[in-house]
């Protein structure tokens, strides 16, 4: 089986396939002060918990965009999963994706994922829209090219920003409220900060398509608010919200075989 493990600013996600099959996954919260031995604990309660034997596990690959937890996940996997050799997705990986940016270094990992992913799964031209800390667009062209997109801040991150930098907003959670028009502050906040996600989401969708030629072009969405956002707009087609491990099960395969 394979262990991979994406690495987020929020949370660090980590799947185990049985070839194509995603057999489970969970997620640990990224915290740089844990040692290697806390998250390979943890790590190996949760394959314990679902019956995994780390025997079975041949085989790892890794992806952050946190760099100063790539050490103790890598230790962890090694020492608590028994695989000697992760992969780490970075430069000399083949993921079988061009980059055709100013800087492609400059792309994180997960976005490359994201893109090998969709473009493998669902063809391209393709978009993927990521709703992590930050919400990433990714944009593949008919080609299979990676050509860019947006960042922006992640739905949550907006959020939180919202009540830490005010003195008299309350922390809400992020919902769909009854009308756009809120009556109270909470379903004010929850208006302002859900509509405005969507309408974010829906104008940078737009006019993307409308920059890669507007036709034919498949929009999947992923990340924990990925069905909540979905749900409310026809410019996404598709929430898979495990497109990034299964590019990583995919950009594993490029190297081993």
């Amino acid at each position: 089986m394979l262990l991979a493990v994406d690495i987020g600013n929020t949370n660090i996600v980590v799947g185990l396939f049985d070839k194509e099959k995603l057999v489970t996954s969970f997620r640990l919260a990224s915290e740089r002060d844990r040692t290697a031995d806390e998250y390979g604990i943890l790590m190996a309660h949760f394959l314990d918990i679902r019956k995994l034997r780390k025997e079975d596990i041949d085989g790892a690959i890794i992806s952050s965009v946190v760099p100063p937890l790539n050490e103790a996940i890598e230790k962890a996997v090694i020492q608590y999963c028994g695989v000697a050799n992760p992969l780490q997705v970075g430069p000399g990986v083949k993921t079988g994706l061009a980059i055709k940016i100013e800087n492609p270094k400059e792309v994180g990992a997960d976005r490359v994922c994201d893109a090998v992913a969709v473009t493998a799964l669902y063809g391209a031209p393709a978009i993927v829209v990521d709703f992590g800390t930050a919400t990433t667009f990714s944009a593949v062209d008919s080609e299979g090219t990676f050509i860019g997109g947006a960042i922006a801040p992640g739905v949550m991150t907006a959020s939180d920003a919202l009540f830490s930098k005010t003195s008299k907003l309350p922390r809400v959670d992020v919902a769909k409220p009854k009308s756009v028009i809120g009556k109270s502050t909470v379903t004010a906040m929850q208006s302002g900060i859900f509509f405005g996600a969507l309408g974010m989401v829906e104008e940078l969708v737009k006019r993307m398509k409308a920059e890669m030629g507007g036709s034919g072009i498949k929009v999947v969405a992923t990340g924990g608010l990925a069905p909540l956002i979905a749900g409310q707009t026809r410019m996404i087609d598709t929430v898979d919200p495990e497109i990034t491990l299964k590019g990583l099960r995919i950009i594993y395969e490029r190297n081993v075989s």
